[in-house]
């Protein structure tokens, strides 16, 4: 197939590793890069050896086809409806706008354009996740009726030099990597019906260990640590934990439990990792998907290049997104209202990869060590 012509808006620390791996996937070619600053820009510009334009200039490019938006939360909407306006596809990364009512919006408007609208995770794509679900739906564990999903540590202000993000509004551990561990779990079990939750804070403020501002405090306004429970259409119950207050535990980051067996699976941040199956016995699966011998960001906007050739669904949808975000935010209702709440958005389960990458669908090169 002809490369989709993509165009990054975003040239934060997350855009280094897409216009890394753009090399990989064939069904791509990067056109052009944006930022709101300029110096921003130029310097991935040059690094990649693509046009650094402003945002208008970039919108306007014919050669571009798809939108990468690599902006922050906050201005996931704002850029995506200019790229819909603009009559660009646009795939965005986590979350795919910073409220429920915001992505509900951008979605609806992509379906009256008839252009299409994906967001990351796509981590659930690599080897590791799509060998769990080629497990799940070949029947070795059995019908799943249970499941956990961990993610546990003491919290970022120990490694990163700005972290007020993630205690602020809009983050906390839940909406940094929830996206993850739901969709990961969406993809092997379909989607969410029911959730409830409770919800707690350990501290006020959170002192950062590293970097210029080492020893400055910042306040925490959200709550840092979720346990909830997802209740999906299918049936089965899932644990979902995710906490900034934990030095250490030694849950799996996902567990699968079956009626006839049970799985372990890695990291649903990372492509790759082991997957354990139980069938009387822990054994290690080999990993027969293509994928999972490195980090593919970007293997998901591929999915989309390719499925917007073939007429057929990508993957990484918006649809799935939307879902997960009203997924996130119920839980974070539930806790605060200490009752259950029903979801009301649905997706399609996305279809899975065959083993080795066989369909062609998403053919890439090898990453770098």
């Amino acid at each position: 197939m002809k490369a989709v012509g993509i165009g990054i808006v975003g040239c934060g620390v997350i855009s280094d590793i897409y216009l890394k791996n753009a090399a990989l996937f064939p069904q791509i070619s990067v056109r052009a890069v944006a930022d709101r600053l300029p110096e921003a820009a130029q310097a991935r510009g040059e690094a990649y050896g693509v046009a650094a334009l402003t945002v208008p200039e970039l919108l306007a490019r014919e050669d571009v086809e798809i939108v990468l938006n690599l902006t922050i939360p906050a201005a996931h909407a704002e850029v995506g409806h200019a790229a819909l306006a603009a009559g660009k596809h646009v795939y965005s990364e986590k979350p795919l706008a910073a409220t429920l009512r915001e992505a509900a919006a951008l979605s609806r408007t992509a379906a009256e354009a008839g252009l299409r609208l994906g967001c990351a995770p796509d981590t659930f794509l690599g080897g590791a996740h799509q060998t769990a679900r080629a497990l799940v739906d070949a029947g070795r564990i059995g019908r799943p009726v249970a499941g956990t999903a961990t993610l546990m540590v003491a919290g970022h202000e120990r490694w990163h030099p700005n972290p007020d993000f993630y205690y602020a509004p809009g983050g906390g551990p839940l909406f940094d990597m929830g996206p993850y561990y739901i969709t990961a779990m969406v993809n092997l079990l379909g989607p969410v019906a029911r959730v409830s939750a409770l919800a707690s804070r350990s501290r006020d403020r959170r002192t950062i260990a590293t970097g210029p501002r080492a020893g400055e405090t910042v306040a925490v306004e959200v709550d840092t640590h979720i346990a909830g429970l997802m209740e999906f259409q299918s049936g089965a119950l899932v644990q979902i934990v995710t906490s900034f207050d934990v030095k250490a535990h030694r849950h799996a980051p996902l567990e699968l439990y079956g009626e006839e067996g049970s799985l372990l699976i890695p990291d649903p941040n990372r492509f790759d990792g082991t997957v354990e199956l139980f069938d009387g016995e822990w054994r290690p699966q080999p990993t027969l998907h293509a994928h999972g011998d490195g980090n593919y960001r970007g293997l998901g906007l591929a999915d989309m290049a390719a499925a917007i050739a073939a007429g057929r669904p990508h993957r990484a949808s918006g649809e799935l997104a939307l879902h997960v975000l009203e997924v996130m935010e119920a839980l974070l209702a539930s806790a605060k209202a200490g009752t259950s709440i029903g979801i009301r958005s649905t997706c399609a389960r996305p279809t899975p990869l065959a083993p080795g990458g066989a369909t062609g669908e998403i053919s890439s090169k090898e990453p770098d060590a």
